[in-house]
Formats: C-alpha cells, structure tokens, sequence
C-alpha cells in the first residue's frame, strides 16, 4: 500500500517556502475568521431574508469568502504546491505582492459593502481582484512546469480557470452599483456565488483533500478513477448551474446540483474507503470537523434543489448560501488548517535547530473549545434563518465569536514556534569536551 504522504513529503523541508509567505496568508485567515463573526452578529437582522445587495449580509459573507477562505487557499496553495509538484514558484515576489494587494483590498472591499460607499468598494474590490489575478497566474505557471501531479492536477486547474471567471463576474459586479450597466444583476450575482463556493473554493477543497486527508490519516492514495469521475460530474455540475442562474433555468439550477450531488458522493466515498484502511487510528476533532463538512456539502445541494424551486420560501436562498459556506467550505478549512499549521511549523522550526513535539504546537483545549462553539455556531444560526429569528442569529454569532478566538489562540500558539529563533541542537558531552 503506498501512503499519500509518500508522494509529497520526501524532500519537502527543501522545498519550503520562506515562512512569512505562507504563515501571513494563514494570520490574515485567522484575523479574518475573527472580523467575520463579528460582522454577522450585526448582519443578524436582515440575514433570514439575505437576496443580495449591499449591507452587512454580504460583507459578511465576503470577509468568509475572500477574507478566510482566500487567504488560506493563496497561503496553501503557494507552499503546498511548491511541494507536491517539486517545482519552484517561478519568483517570490509575485507571492509576497498578492499579499499586500489582496488582504487590504479585502478590506476596503467589506466596508464599501457595510455602508462605507462605492468608491471603497471600487478601489477594494480592484486590489483583491488583483492579488486574486496574481496567485492564479502563479499556480498556473507552476501547474505549467509539473510533470505528474495525478487527480489533484486536473483540480487545480479547474479552479483556477473559475477563478478567472469569478474575478471577472465580481468586477462586474462592483461596476455595476455605480452604472447599472449588467442586464440582471441578480442572475449574474448568483452565477458568482456558484463560481466562487463551488468552482474556486470547492474544487481546490475536493482536490487537496486527496493529498491532505488521507496524508494527515496515513492512508493509501484514493484511487484516480474516483477523482477522475467525481471532477468529471463536478465540472459539468458546474457549467449546467452556471448557464442555469444566467438564463434564469430553474430545471438547469437543479439538474446542477443533482450532478454535483453524485460527484460529492463519489468524492467523500473514495475518501472514506482508504480511511478504513488507515495506519492512525485516532484522527481527532480535525476529522470531526471534517466529516461534519462533508455532511454540509452534500445538505447545500439538497437546499440548492429547495431553494430553486421554491420550496424553502424567502429564506431558502439565505439558508442555501450559509450551509454552503459557513457549514461546508468554512468547517473543512478550519479542519484543515488545524494540521496544516503544526505540520509546517514543525517543518520551519527544525531549521538549525532541534523539531519541537507536536503537543508543544496544538493546544487542545484551545482547538476543543472551538470545535463545541462552532458547531454550535452553525447550528444555532441555521435555526435563527430558518425561523427568521434575529436574537437566535445573535446568539449563534457571538457562539462563533468564542470560538474564533479560541482557534486564534490555537494559531497563535503555533506562529510563536514558526517566528521565534531556532534552538540549537544539543551538543553531545564527548564532541563538548573535545573542542
């Protein structure tokens, strides 16, 4: 049986990058994940009934979008890339510029959406799409030069190809409040959403979990005819929903998501059948958070269907978006990230020194008191969206607040052992007295 990690950590400490390229991505992510709930405790009023529009609904949801989920994709896909591939990032200044783009751009962007006017937003919204634009011309260029990167490939691809389609979809968008210039603004708006939670962000989440899932689990490779047919329904998925929200199809919407519904399934089969067999037994609150993710991708496909035709009423679309969001995308990250923090933090620590112990990384009851808030979290503000309850939106949002400061204290935790200085390793008595 060979290992998933086989195929990537053998020489990967020589080809890690400097570590305030990955780990200030991964801060702003953390930072972000912060801002977010906070922002939703003030969007609580209007969140039930959530069509679009400006207003802290929709900064909300693009300080998860753009602020957590972007910044973590750019920070992983930039060292995580660089290794699976074994190819160099064509320069690192590119990576380093993306960065002082993209998170002010981010920033500026939300409060033009909170109230703060269309030229914060313009100006915003011109900055992330720029840092968005350079680390997609970045992971093309490196995905250009690998020989053999197997399923994970053909994934990447396919989401930096939606990604150019979003940045264009967005900047139109946020052209559009001051001009009014697109025909159908909301039909245009739902193909974004689409693009970014299920072509950007989904796709590069179903392809790292090949690599990531059964590595953090010392489990086989899932086998590439599973990703292989999983990404071919996901794609067409992708294109049927997509001319579907801008001709305005219903039939088209849903028949979307009854092929996304298979790929996922396909998907989080070929995962489970390898876990099975894994080498760790115990995997921890990441894979429960991580099952949990799975349960929500494939529960935002059955509201999509839903809320297309009807059946959820006004609420069906805010319900939709956060499930899909906040339940799937946002829950998989924070699994995620959970292992990817101390794995490469081990790595960055060892230089000149001695690795420190992984107990010494991860505080646990910093990871378990935001394992209970968030799904609490979640749990809590569906029910508000669905009973159009504002204090119960609150409540849930002040829960994921105590959670994100919980799981900033976890990366913390680690970005001390990654920034401080190197320990030198220990001198043997013999070797001492010698000198």
């Amino acid at each position: 049986m060979q290992l998933a990690a086989a195929t990537v950590l053998p020489g990967a400490k020589s080809r890690l990058l400097p570590a305030t390229i990955p780990f200030s991505f991964f801060g702003a992510a953390i930072v972000f994940h912060v801002v977010l709930w906070a922002v939703l405790f003030q969007a609580a009023d209007g969140l039930a009934t959530f069509r679009g529009g400006l207003g802290h609904s929709l900064g909300a949801l693009h300080v998860l979008t753009l602020g957590v989920l972007g910044s973590t994709a750019m920070g992983a896909a930039f060292q995580l890339l660089q290794v699976a591939t074994r190819q160099p990032l064509i320069a690192l200044w590119p990576a380093r510029a993306a960065f002082w783009l993209f998170v002010p751009g981010v920033v500026l962007l939300v409060h033009g959406m909170g109230g703060g006017g269309i030229t914060a937003l313009e100006i915003g919204g011109g900055l992330a799409a720029s840092g968005l634009a350079l680390y997609g011309w970045l992971v093309a260029d490196n995905l250009r030069r690998s020989r053999d990167f197997g399923i994970v490939g053909p994934h990447a691809w396919v989401s930096i190809a939606a990604l150019f389609l979003l940045i264009g979809a967005g900047l139109a968008l946020v052209v559009d409040f001051r001009t009014g210039w697109v025909a159908d603004h909301g039909a245009l708006a739902l193909a974004h959403g689409i693009l970014g939670l299920y072509g950007f962000f989904g796709t590069l989440a179903l392809g790292f979990s090949y690599i990531l899932v059964p590595m953090f689990a010392l489990a086989a490779a899932v086998p590439v005819r599973w990703g292989q047919t999983s990404l071919t329904l996901w794609v067409a998925a992708l294109a049927v929903a997509i001319a579907g929200a801008l001709g305005s199809s219903v039939d088209a919407v849903v028949a979307g998501c009854v092929m996304a519904f298979a790929g996922a399934l396909i998907h989080i089969g070929g995962i489970r059948r390898v876990l099975a067999k894994r080498m760790r037994k115990r995997l921890g609150l990441s894979f429960v958070l991580i099952h949990a993710a799975w349960g929500f991708l494939l529960a935002s496909l059955v509201l999509g269907v839903l809320a297309a035709v009807g059946w959820l009423g006004e609420r069906g679309p805010a319900l939709f978006g956060f499930v899909a969001a906040f339940g799937w995308l946002l829950t998989f990250l924070l699994g995620i990230l959970q292992r990817i923090l101390p794995f490469l933090a081990s790595m960055h620590s060892a230089k000149g020194g001695r690795a420190p112990l992984v107990s010494e990384l991860v505080s646990q009851r910093a990871l378990a008191i935001h394992a209970v808030c968030h799904i609490a979290a979640l749990a809590a503000v569906i029910a508000g969206i669905a009973l159009d309850q504002t204090q119960i939106i609150r409540g849930g949002a002040a829960l994921g607040f105590i959670g994100s400061v919980a799981f900033a204290w976890f990366g913390a935790v680690v970005f001390y052992f990654v920034m401080r200085p190197a320990r030198p390793r220990a001198v043997a008595p013999t070797a001492a007295m010698e000198r």
